[in-house]
């Protein structure tokens, strides 16, 4: 505030400089014979110079003209809340998740908005879910936060595109760090990031010891690993159908997600 007020006051003193080097090279131009002291006691009588008076008059600057702006506080904590008018309903209407055509269609500030009214909607949301699993009743149209994660997860796919094709564009690089597909002796596929190394790859003890192959031995339990996720992904799905069915009998008008 004070570099502000400083600013004001120089750059006023530097207009009325400039105001009385104006008039005084207009007198000079009709009056030739006056001289610079009769010069400066006829500015003075006339009451043409102005003199600055820093604390009584006011200084009119840019930075104390300027508008203050600051974020109303509308609801507080209430955001992390539905609506009044939604309290106690079982179903509240909501629309449908944003696509990735509707997505595509939007700019880039236009993205980084929304993305941010869906984190505010899910963490409201995610509020009443924990607030309905301590009061023990069903969240209302808990089908919203579903909706809510299909649109974010949509979005983030869509500014990744974007970034990829900006990067296809200026490195041909379809990755942030050029690397390969490779595969360890465990039987992982992975993606090997490439780095910089002081000396060459053949006589860097470190990058040797890394074994980028699947011994023949591996390739059995490989099957094993397979077979041994896929019954874990079975079994959590029966346990999800299990629950629904539950939740199912024990509340009749709940409405069962679409899997």
């Amino acid at each position: 505030m004070a570099a502000s007020s400083s600013a004001g006051r120089v750059l006023t003193l530097c207009k009325q400089f400039q105001s009385v080097c104006r008039i005084s090279s207009t007198l000079r131009t009709q009056h030739p014979a006056i001289t610079s002291n009769k010069l400066w006691t006829h500015l003075f009588k006339e009451n043409r110079v102005l003199v600055p008076s820093f604390w009584s008059s006011p200084i009119q600057s840019a930075a104390q003209c300027r508008a203050l702006h600051t974020t109303i506080n509308r609801r507080g904590l209430d955001e992390f809340f539905d609506a009044t008018e939604n309290w106690g309903e079982t179903t509240v209407k909501s629309g449908a998740p944003w696509t990735a055509k509707q997505i595509r269609t939007k700019s880039n500030e236009d993205l980084h908005k929304l993305w941010y009214v869906l984190l505010k909607e899910r963490n409201m949301l995610l509020t009443l879910e924990q607030e309905a699993k301590r009061q023990r009743v069903q969240m209302p149209s808990p089908e919203r936060l579903r909706k809510i994660e299909r649109s974010m997860i949509r979005l983030e796919t869509v500014v990744k595109e974007r970034e990829t094709a900006l990067r296809l564009l200026q490195t041909g690089q379809e990755k942030g760090r050029p690397g390969d597909w490779r595969r360890n002796i465990f039987g992982h596929v992975y993606w090997y990031r490439f780095k910089e190394h002081a000396i060459p790859w053949y006589m860097n003890r470190r990058y040797t010891r890394r074994r980028f192959y699947t011994p023949s031995f591996v390739q059995p339990h490989i099957r094993l690993r397979i077979e041994k996720i896929l019954r874990e992904k079975v079994r959590k799905e029966n346990l999800r159908r299990q629950s629904m069915q539950k939740l199912k009998e024990k509340f009749p008008t709940m409405k069962v997600p679409a899997s």
